[in-house]
Protein backbone atom coordinates (compact mmCIF):
# COMPACT_ATOMS: atom_id res chain seq x y z
CA UNK A 1 0.00 0.00 0.00
CA UNK A 2 1.44 3.65 -0.85
CA UNK A 3 0.78 6.23 1.64
CA UNK A 4 0.92 10.09 1.04
CA UNK A 5 4.34 10.63 2.27
CA UNK A 6 5.20 8.60 -0.71
CA UNK A 7 3.55 10.65 -3.24
CA UNK A 8 5.81 12.09 -5.79
CA UNK A 9 5.09 14.12 -9.26
CA UNK A 10 4.47 11.42 -12.12
CA UNK A 11 3.83 8.80 -9.53
CA UNK A 12 0.81 6.51 -11.08
CA UNK A 13 -2.04 4.75 -8.47
CA UNK A 14 -5.06 3.65 -8.06
CA UNK A 15 -7.23 5.92 -5.95
CA UNK A 16 -10.28 5.24 -3.63
CA UNK A 17 -12.81 4.79 -6.76
CA UNK A 18 -10.80 2.43 -8.38
CA UNK A 19 -9.82 4.93 -10.93
CA UNK A 20 -6.00 5.12 -12.38
CA UNK A 21 -4.17 8.60 -11.75
CA UNK A 22 -1.32 10.16 -12.24
CA UNK A 23 -0.04 13.01 -9.93
CA UNK A 24 0.92 16.73 -11.19
CA UNK A 25 1.40 18.39 -8.59
CA UNK A 26 1.07 17.69 -4.83
CA UNK A 27 1.65 19.68 -1.60
CA UNK A 28 1.43 19.05 2.15
CA UNK A 29 -0.49 21.83 4.28
CA UNK A 30 -1.02 22.46 7.52
CA UNK A 31 -3.37 25.24 8.94
CA UNK A 32 -2.25 26.02 13.16
CA UNK A 33 -4.74 23.60 14.94
CA UNK A 34 -6.60 22.12 11.60
CA UNK A 35 -5.21 18.72 10.76
CA UNK A 36 -2.38 17.99 8.02
CA UNK A 37 -3.89 17.59 3.92
CA UNK A 38 -2.09 16.74 0.87
CA UNK A 39 -3.62 19.17 -1.98
CA UNK A 40 -3.36 16.81 -4.99
CA UNK A 41 -3.74 17.79 -8.41
CA UNK A 42 -4.35 14.47 -10.67
CA UNK A 43 -5.25 13.42 -14.41
CA UNK A 44 -6.93 10.85 -14.91
CA UNK A 45 -5.09 8.19 -17.30
CA UNK A 46 -8.09 6.92 -19.02
CA UNK A 47 -9.84 10.19 -19.62
CA UNK A 48 -7.16 12.51 -19.41
CA UNK A 49 -9.45 14.48 -17.16
CA UNK A 50 -7.50 16.80 -14.51
CA UNK A 51 -8.59 16.30 -10.61
CA UNK A 52 -8.37 18.31 -7.85
CA UNK A 53 -8.12 16.78 -3.99
CA UNK A 54 -7.20 16.24 -1.19
CA UNK A 55 -6.15 13.51 1.19
CA UNK A 56 -5.38 12.69 4.63
CA UNK A 57 -1.70 11.68 5.78
CA UNK A 58 -3.16 8.22 7.27
CA UNK A 59 -5.10 7.68 3.43
CA UNK A 60 -3.31 4.74 1.79
CA UNK A 61 -3.68 3.49 -1.79
CA UNK A 62 -2.94 0.44 -4.39
CA UNK A 63 -0.05 0.45 -5.76
CA UNK A 64 0.13 0.17 -9.74
CA UNK A 65 2.92 -1.56 -11.51
CA UNK A 66 4.10 0.84 -14.13
CA UNK A 67 7.31 0.18 -16.37
CA UNK A 68 8.29 2.25 -19.43
CA UNK A 69 9.72 0.50 -22.51
CA UNK A 70 11.54 1.95 -25.60
CA UNK A 71 10.03 2.04 -28.61
CA UNK A 72 10.28 3.11 -32.15
CA UNK A 73 7.64 4.53 -34.39
CA UNK A 74 7.68 2.29 -37.71
CA UNK A 75 4.80 3.23 -40.52
CA UNK A 76 1.06 4.15 -39.83
CA UNK A 77 -1.35 1.71 -41.75
CA UNK A 78 -5.44 2.69 -41.99
CA UNK A 79 -6.00 3.92 -38.36
CA UNK A 80 -3.01 2.08 -36.71
CA UNK A 81 0.46 2.80 -35.89
CA UNK A 82 2.93 0.57 -35.70
CA UNK A 83 5.58 0.19 -33.05
CA UNK A 84 8.58 -1.50 -32.86
CA UNK A 85 10.02 -2.77 -28.71
CA UNK A 86 13.58 -1.59 -29.03
CA UNK A 87 14.52 -4.44 -26.66
CA UNK A 88 13.05 -7.46 -28.01
CA UNK A 89 11.89 -6.21 -31.67
CA UNK A 90 8.14 -7.31 -31.19
CA UNK A 91 5.55 -5.11 -32.91
CA UNK A 92 2.72 -3.61 -31.53
CA UNK A 93 -0.04 -1.66 -33.57
CA UNK A 94 -1.77 1.09 -31.71
CA UNK A 95 -4.86 2.87 -32.73
CA UNK A 96 -4.35 6.65 -33.96
CA UNK A 97 -7.09 7.45 -31.96
CA UNK A 98 -5.39 6.46 -28.82
CA UNK A 99 -2.44 8.80 -29.59
CA UNK A 100 -4.52 11.79 -29.68
CA UNK A 101 -2.85 14.86 -31.00
CA UNK A 102 0.52 13.17 -31.16
CA UNK A 103 -0.02 11.70 -34.09
CA UNK A 104 0.57 14.72 -35.76
CA UNK A 105 4.17 14.58 -35.16
CA UNK A 106 4.88 11.28 -35.68
CA UNK A 107 7.86 10.51 -38.05
CA UNK A 108 9.57 7.75 -38.83
CA UNK A 109 12.61 5.91 -37.04
CA UNK A 110 11.24 8.04 -33.92
CA UNK A 111 12.39 6.80 -30.61
CA UNK A 112 9.37 6.82 -28.15
CA UNK A 113 8.42 5.57 -24.84
CA UNK A 114 5.58 2.40 -23.85
CA UNK A 115 3.96 2.93 -20.47
CA UNK A 116 3.06 -0.46 -19.71
CA UNK A 117 0.35 -0.42 -16.16
CA UNK A 118 -0.09 -4.03 -14.78
CA UNK A 119 2.24 -5.83 -17.54
CA UNK A 120 0.31 -4.40 -20.56
CA UNK A 121 0.52 -1.16 -23.34
CA UNK A 122 -1.34 1.59 -21.96
CA UNK A 123 -0.11 4.40 -23.96
CA UNK A 124 2.87 5.87 -26.20
CA UNK A 125 4.78 8.89 -25.22
CA UNK A 126 6.63 10.75 -27.81
CA UNK A 127 9.58 12.89 -26.56
CA UNK A 128 8.49 16.62 -25.69
CA UNK A 129 10.13 18.17 -27.96
CA UNK A 130 10.47 16.90 -31.86
CA UNK A 131 12.66 18.18 -34.31
CA UNK A 132 10.72 18.54 -37.91
CA UNK A 133 11.60 20.05 -41.09
CA UNK A 134 9.16 22.51 -42.65
CA UNK A 135 8.04 21.16 -45.58
CA UNK A 136 6.17 24.67 -46.90
CA UNK A 137 5.66 28.39 -46.11
CA UNK A 138 5.57 31.63 -47.30
CA UNK A 139 9.03 33.30 -47.74
CA UNK A 140 10.19 36.09 -45.22
CA UNK A 141 9.92 39.12 -46.49
CA UNK A 142 13.47 41.13 -45.82
CA UNK A 143 12.73 43.96 -43.28
CA UNK A 144 10.03 41.67 -41.44
CA UNK A 145 11.57 42.00 -37.97
CA UNK A 146 8.64 43.04 -36.40
CA UNK A 147 8.86 41.14 -32.34
CA UNK A 148 6.18 38.26 -31.68
CA UNK A 149 4.87 37.87 -35.46
CA UNK A 150 4.22 34.42 -36.84
CA UNK A 151 3.15 32.83 -40.08
CA UNK A 152 1.48 29.54 -40.83
CA UNK A 153 3.99 26.63 -42.19
CA UNK A 154 3.34 23.08 -42.74
CA UNK A 155 6.01 20.78 -41.25
CA UNK A 156 7.20 17.05 -43.36
CA UNK A 157 3.83 15.58 -41.40
CA UNK A 158 1.26 17.50 -42.62
CA UNK A 159 0.69 19.34 -39.65
CA UNK A 160 0.27 23.34 -39.79
CA UNK A 161 2.13 25.71 -37.07
CA UNK A 162 2.41 29.28 -36.59
CA UNK A 163 6.35 30.08 -36.64
CA UNK A 164 8.09 33.18 -36.27
CA UNK A 165 8.22 35.38 -39.91
CA UNK A 166 12.35 34.35 -40.43
CA UNK A 167 11.88 30.93 -40.95
CA UNK A 168 12.02 29.39 -44.11
CA UNK A 169 10.76 25.96 -46.50
CA UNK A 170 13.46 23.98 -45.44
CA UNK A 171 14.55 24.83 -41.80
CA UNK A 172 14.39 22.40 -39.21
CA UNK A 173 12.58 23.76 -36.14
CA UNK A 174 11.81 22.30 -32.68
CA UNK A 175 7.87 21.67 -31.88
CA UNK A 176 6.72 20.89 -28.39
CA UNK A 177 4.57 17.91 -29.03
CA UNK A 178 2.36 18.98 -25.98
CA UNK A 179 0.94 22.16 -27.66
CA UNK A 180 2.16 21.87 -30.91
CA UNK A 181 4.01 25.57 -30.32
CA UNK A 182 7.22 26.14 -32.47
CA UNK A 183 10.28 26.33 -29.65
CA UNK A 184 13.05 27.25 -31.53
CA UNK A 185 14.86 26.95 -35.40
CA UNK A 186 17.67 23.75 -35.13
CA UNK A 187 20.80 22.96 -37.17
CA UNK A 188 19.82 19.76 -38.59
Amino acid sequence: MLSTTEFHEGLIFEDENGQLVEILDYQHHRKSQARAVVRVKLRNIHTGALIETAYRPEDKFKEVDVEKRPFTYLYTSGDRATFMNSNDYEQVEVPLEKLGDQKKYLKDNMEVTGLYINNQLFSIDLPIKVPLKIASTVPGVKGDTVANMTKEATLETGTVIKVPLFINEGDTVLVDTRDGSYVERVNA
